[in-house]
């Protein structure tokens, strides 16, 4: 174009309109991509620093599977345990329903202690010798022919530890060190419990009669309140309900292991002592470590399996009493699960608001602002034609001079 001589009127016209085309490109572009910022070139520091926050938004947005899985891993495992907790109100319901069905096995119920200070007041604490007992005395309880313990009397004992030695067949040893001493033929089958109102009661655990006696002729077992007449008790019979019942509930805690087991979300079973770790910053120097429990019968929850077909009224409430621990540390777990879950749910709702303020502030740095954008254009739209119009003028003007040679 420089070898070709054009007026200054035209050519202020064509590098008008050359300015004019350039800024409608670039217009048009950033109406196409949405962006006033498209590479480095346009504003390098707006470019990148977009560039860093749009990272680190991914990053933050990767976090969030992680975070979903850590709240139904928990949320599982709060099934697990809420199911688990009716499964335990069933079997208490049913160490209740044999509880009210009455024992049918031989039974040495004494009556209230008539021993001056103690009576209708006797406790586990209550010290033997209070209601008479020698210390080298012995009490011998037989169930049948050839099963007989012997319990010899030793001072600081108590009603606590006759009643422990009963049920263990073990020697039990009192506060001040001294215990009962236990000999045994094969061991009686019976067990002991203390009543609310303060009686001491003996039960065979099978069918065979029931005997207590003491090696003192005198009043401690009378101021226990066996008199002699209630020292010995025929043979009895299974109650058939507390069997059937007995039965149900070891189902109900074979139940419990399986709910456990099948507690598990991807892998991890809170319910079965896995640990679960949420992490919660694209460094890594953000997370919740959650240590898992393992509620099986066995450990944990300790809840044993039914004891002598709950024929005696003793092994009915050790199971109600198991229970009833293995129920609180159900609703303290279930509570700690639960604030665990709060905080992740809390944390997942403060991921998805950080990274959706990242993604605002890289788009503020680099999008266009689309009603300008388009003003512009119009702008410019009007701005080539009215150069174009002006080009004509000019170029009329020249082609007049031309004519004056005609």
């Amino acid at each position: 174009m420089s070898d070709i001589v054009l007026s200054k009127g035209i050519r202020g016209n064509l590098l008008s309109l050359m300015s004019t085309a350039d800024l409608r490109d670039r217009t048009q572009y950033r109406l196409s991509t949405g962006k006033k910022v498209n590479t480095a070139l346009d504003n390098p520091g707006n470019f990148f620093s977009a560039a860093m926050l749009n990272s680190r938004a991914t990053d933050i947005t990767n976090l969030l599977d992680g975070i979903g899985t850590a709240i139904k891993t928990l949320e599982a495992a709060d099934n697990g345990i809420r199911s688990i907790v009716r499964v335990v109100e069933n079997a208490q319901a049913l160490a209740r329903q044999a509880q009210g069905s009455a024992a049918t096995t031989a039974r040495l119920g004494g009556v209230l202690p008539m021993v001056a200070g103690v009576q209708g007041a006797m406790t586990m604490q209550t010290p033997l010798t209070d209601l008479g007992f020698a210390a080298t005395e012995t009490i011998t309880i037989s169930t049948g022919t050839n099963r007989t313990t012997t319990l010899t009397i030793a001072g600081g004992m108590t009603v606590g530890n006759l009643v422990d030695a009963i049920n263990n067949n073990t020697e039990a040893t009192s506060a001040t060190g001294t215990g009962v001493t236990i000999g045994s033929t094969a061991g009686a089958d019976a067990r002991a419990l203390l009543s609310p109102d303060g009686r001491l009661v003996i039960q065979a655990i099978g069918t065979q009669p029931l005997t207590i006696s003491s090696s003192n002729a005198g009043t401690a077992l009378t101021n226990m309140g066996f008199d002699v007449p209630d020292r010995t008790k025929l043979a009895g019979e299974i109650n058939v309900t507390r069997s059937n019942i007995a039965a149900q509930f070891s189902e109900l805690r074979r139940q419990i292991d399986q709910l456990a087991k099948d507690s598990g979300f991807n892998g991890v079973n809170l319910l079965n002592a896995d640990t679960l770790q949420a992490m919660f910053n694209e460094r890594q120097t953000s997370s919740l470590t959650i240590t898992g429990v393992r509620f099986s019968v066995s450990e944990d929850l300790a809840i044993n399996d039914q004891q002598n077909r709950f024929q005696t009224d003793s092994d009915i409430n050790d199971a109600l009493a198991e229970l009833s621990q293995a129920m609180a540390k159900l609703r303290s777990q279930s509570s700690a699960f639960g604030s665990n879950l709060a905080l992740v749910q809390i944390r997942q709702k403060f991921t998805q608001e950080m990274a959706t303020t990242l993604k605002t502030g890289a788009d503020n740095l680099v999008l266009a602002d689309m009603n300008e954008e388009g003003a512009n254009m119009l702008a410019l739209q009007t701005r080539q034609q009215l150069s174009t119009q002006a080009l004509s003028l000019a170029n009329q003007a020249d082609q007049s001079v031309l004519r004056l040679f005609g």
